[in-house]
């Protein structure tokens, strides 16, 4: 998943490099110049991937293939997919007997198609989703031989929650072709789709990647290329100024964290989001944003500053939720 200090006003837009019609276009969806997506591929088959391949099948109806390096890795995408959609099935077809709900199952699982060819993969696609690890060397180099397989009308789209799309569609001939398209996870769950375009990002581009979120029930929104987009621009500053605040002894962990549910009215504060989130992505995410993001001014040092609090559990393992008994910033023992 993915998921800060303040939102970038919309008058900065004014100062970058994308011109105003542009910048205007990026916030309209009035008049949409969609083209018809029928066959889409999703590389990358871990919880991420796996989710966006199951709702583009389920909700979306589309023709799908799912691809990734091993066929074991496949597998374990396909075994993602079934027990997510055996829980919708128990809830939604709760009248109905455990036969049909296997069949349920099985329909759209048997649907998605699978292969670790990614030539055959794109062979006939018309928008390829990206969901791979979170390098952006590695996103360049799969999109840069994709982009000599694909077919020239092909839409390529990453799934990256804090990388520049501008970067990765460097490597590519289809920059007009290309944006973000950034689900949450559990994506059968989350209902946002963060829509984003680049300077070269056609409408056409841009238009496409909304419909095919919308006709995944999601609600999308839009925004330009940006350090985390609108969440995690959001979030990951105000985590950090949250570890701060403890780590400067003004506060407890648990009181922040009530302080922002009882406060603010968040669902969960911030500490307890990190744990959800994973303490390893939120420090990577930080480093990659010092790294590559301070130095061009978007965003500021202070904001993603190094905390000894983080990275001293990031070392020990306790990085959150899916760390189980040893956890995070809070202890989740087992059975509980």
């Amino acid at each position: 998943m993915n998921v800060p200090s303040v939102l970038r006003p919309l008058a900065s837009m004014a100062t970058t490099s994308m011109p105003p019609s542009t910048a205007v276009r990026s916030f309209t969806t009035s008049v949409s110049h969609a083209k018809e997506i029928k066959n889409i591929t999703v590389f990358g088959a871990g919880l991420m991937g796996a989710g966006i391949a199951q709702v583009l099948a389920h909700k979306g109806k589309y023709n799908v293939t799912l691809s990734d390096v091993t066929d074991k890795a496949l597998s374990n995408g396909q075994t993602i997919i079934s027990k997510s959609l055996s829980r919708i099935a128990r809830k939604s077809m709760a009248d109905s007997g455990a036969e049909e709900q296997e069949a349920f199952v099985k329909s759209i699982v048997d649907s998605i198609k699978v292969t670790t060819d990614p030539v055959e993969a794109v062979e006939q696609t018309d928008l390829v989703i990206e969901a791979i690890i979170e390098n952006v060397a590695i996103k360049k180099d799969l999109f840069g031989f994709l982009d000599t397989k694909a077919p020239d009308h092909a839409i390529f789209a990453s799934n990256t929650s804090s990388l520049s799309i501008t970067d990765v569609a460097e490597a590519t001939k289809r920059k007009d072709r290309f944006g973000g398209f950034h689900a949450f996870n559990p994506v059968p769950q989350m209902k946002l789709v963060e829509v984003i375009r680049t300077n070269d990002t056609s409408d056409e581009t841009f238009d496409s990647l909304y419909e095919v979120a919308k006709r995944m029930g999601k609600t999308p929104v839009a925004c330009v290329d940006s350090p985390g987009f609108i969440v995690n621009r959001l979030l990951v500053p105000y985590m950090f100024e949250a570890i701060r605040l403890v780590e400067r002894g003004e506060a407890s962990i648990q009181d922040v964290d009530t302080a922002m549910k009882l406060g603010a009215g968040y669902p969960m504060g911030p500490f307890e989001l990190a744990d959800l989130v994973g303490l390893d992505t939120l420090s990577h995410i930080a480093k990659g944003w010092r790294e590559t993001r301070v130095k061009t001014g978007e965003i500021s040092a202070e904001a993603v500053k190094e905390s000894s609090l983080l990275e001293e559990r990031v070392k020990e393992g306790r990085l959150g939720k899916k760390s189980g008994a040893k956890g995070g910033f809070y202890e989740y023992p087992a059975g509980k």
